[in-house]
């Protein structure tokens, strides 16, 4: 079985980019394996408390919360950009796993298709 990595890079709003990615990992993981990594501002996806009302778009991260029941049980994001941002993983709602750089390269290298969002 193909392995799927998704990377989400792109912040949570301003663009539909993020979204797109989380509905592509729903809807690919009734196929495939998949993982997702987060890096950079992708990490405000699954930021916890997020106020979305002002913007006028809906708060999404929840759905990630889902992502377990669609079979997708490996969700990662880059220890160097969560340090670079004040973050820590127990900020998101959704348990996520910190890797180093080197880790990310493996885990580049460990899957077949690479999606970015």
């Amino acid at each position: 079985m193909k392995r799927f990595l998704f990377v989400q890079d792109k912040p949570p709003h301003g663009t539909v980019l993020a979204q797109e990615g989380l509905d592509a990992i729903l809807m690919g993981s009734a196929f495939v394996q998949c993982t997702v990594l987060l890096l950079e501002d992708g990490l405000y996806q699954v930021l916890s408390g997020q106020q979305t009302e002002a913007l006028g778009t809906k708060h999404y991260a929840v759905t990630y919360q889902a992502l377990s029941d669609y079979g997708v049980q490996n969700i990662f994001c880059s220890a160097s950009h969560l340090e670079q941002r004040g973050l820590d993983t127990s900020d998101f709602v959704v348990p996520v796993q910190a890797l180093s750089d080197t880790e990310i390269i493996d885990l580049f290298t460990n899957h077949d298709v690479i999606l970015s969002f």
